[in-house]
């Protein structure tokens, strides 16, 4: 501690360590306003993923709350909600069916030990390998899935849906320009829900979804033997949810990273995943990850920013389900609908399609951009879009630096030896044809590779070098390599003249 800190008196100390929904009331009433809409908005979605899972909506609505208490607490990244998810349902749903519920939990419990795993070995480590093209596609195709699955909501249904639909729009971007005090979605929420009630409007409502939750859940074991069998059974299906719940949770929190110009803790996050899981699947939820039209809510609608909102989203949403179910029950879906589709359109990032961009921006990036919203809408999982467009971006950036490692040869006056000036990175891609950059008849005695002004990365560099001094002396003549840095030096001299085949 600093010596001014610990100067300081002991009231000014517990001030400053006090967070600021509990220092500014205007931080504390924005938090339990954001966390309000939040659970209004994660209760037809956690019905929905039920439904997906093939289990009982309050088993969806159970996860959705444990995940987001306790993500609140041991998360790395404050505001940003966790529940039950589409892309868990759809990789634990097969389990469900096959062999049963409690398998399923016990998935559940599993992928949580794996992501606490995972999340020590340093796996948010690799976010930074994720281009900036590729977390454009990642946010632009979550807007395209999330106004998509608003789609079934808005087919087939009275007609009075659609207004209510266009009035929730215009509430929500007309009340901002009145006060801020209150969040616009909230707003729209309760006119919407007045309306319908009063006039005996004829629409889906939220309890069309499924029945509530009357009690909260209990802690208990799965039903399933102990057996390796059983650990067999479950462990793909865990390893995979633990996977997708994690490259889900740490994009979402990148991006809101960047929309609240903070940084988060990607491993505490990732810990924080897997912890909320195993707690999940003792209180028979169906596991889950971060949400990122949630999020959005919470964060870029509603304007939250602490931790303190992701908890009230979890605690509201049972006590809603649990208090005031009947009243929740009559809420319309065209007002959640509404707010969705706000959602969608503050989340896009229209600036990456605007024809000044696309003009500026490479063909390279933009493929890669494409590509990822193409795999994602194409297979409703994120994690195939990221992993797909950052390996495009890697293959594209290879085949870009291939190119730059250069060979330029500059001969004595007296004709004695020669110097091969190289520059630029040298690996597996630029190394490939480094071997017929030299003139193996035509050149003196003696040969100079001078590498001062490049770098070698991998084994391939090493061996391309090694087959040159090969040809060279296989005529009679001598090598001399100069100009190595310290990081290519120590390669360089563990691995010359140990990688040829036998």
């Amino acid at each position: 501690m600093s010596s001014a800190a610990s100067a300081a008196p002991p009231a000014a100390r517990r001030r400053a360590l006090r967070p600021d929904w509990l220092s500014d009331p205007k931080v504390w009433r924005t938090e339990v306003l954001a966390g309000l809409v939040v659970a209004l908005a994660l209760i037809p979605e956690a019905i929905s993923f039920s439904i997906i899972a093939g289990v009982d909506p309050a088993i969806g609505l159970f996860a959705s709350f444990t995940m987001a208490v306790v993500v609140s607490v041991v998360g790395g990244r404050p505001a940003m909600i966790s529940a039950a998810t589409g892309a868990v349902a759809l990789v634990i749903a097969p389990l469900n069916r096959e062999h049963g519920f409690g398998y399923l939990v016990a998935a559940v419990i599993l992928a949580g030990v794996f992501q606490i795993m995972l999340g020590a070995l340093g796996v948010a480590k690799l976010m930074r390998f994720i281009p900036r093209s590729v977390m454009v596609g990642f946010v632009n195709s979550l807007a395209i899935l999330i106004f998509m699955a608003q789609v079934p909501e808005m087919r087939g249904v009275p007609w009075a849906v659609y207004p209510l639909i266009a009035s929730g729009l215009a509430l929500m971007v007309s009340f901002p320009r009145i006060t801020t005090v209150i969040p616009a979605p909230l707003v729209s929420i309760v006119i919407l829900t007045v309306i319908t009630i009063a006039a005996g409007i004829a629409v889906p409502t939220v309890g069309d979804k499924g029945a509530l939750p009357s009690s909260l859940p209990v802690p208990g074991l799965p039903d399933v033997p102990f057996t390796m069998d059983t650990l067999a059974t479950i462990a793909p299906y865990a390893f995979a949810m633990a996977l997708v719940g994690l490259m889900e949770s740490l994009m979402t929190a990148k991006l809101v990273d960047e929309i609240t110009d903070t940084r988060s803790n990607k491993t505490r996050e990732s810990v924080g995943q897997g912890i909320a899981n195993i707690v999940t699947g003792f209180f028979g939820g169906m596991g889950g990850c971060a949400m990122i039209g949630q999020t959005m809510i919470n964060v870029k609608v509603s304007g939250a920013r602490t931790r303190l909102s992701t908890f009230l989203a979890g605690a509201f949403l049972m006590v809603l389900c649990i208090a005031f179910g009947p009243v929740v029950s009559d809420i319309p879906m065209a007002a959640l609908v509404a707010v969705m589709v706000m959602v969608c359109f503050a989340t896009f990032d229209w600036h990456s399609i605007s024809p000044k961009t696309l003009k500026r921006m490479p063909a390279g990036e933009i493929s890669v951009m494409v590509i990822t919203v193409a795999m994602v809408v194409a297979t409703h999982n994120l994690a195939i879009g990221v992993v797909a467009g950052s390996v495009i971006a890697m293959v594209i950036f290879a085949k870009r630096v291939a190119h730059v490692a250069e060979v330029t040869a500059v001969t004595d006056p007296d004709g004695s030896s020669v110097v091969y000036s190289v520059s630029g990175e040298l690996f597996f891609a630029s190394a490939n044809d480094l071997a017929g950059r030299f003139d193996y008849a035509g050149d003196p005695d003696k040969i100079v590779i001078d590498l001062t002004a490049a770098h070698i990365w991998d084994a391939s560099s090493v061996a391309a070098l090694d087959a040159v001094e090969s040809k060279y002396e296989q005529r009679g003549k001598t090598v001399e390599i100069i100009g190595l840095n310290d990081r290519s030096a120590d390669l360089h001299g563990k691995l010359t003249g140990e990688l040829a085949s036998h």
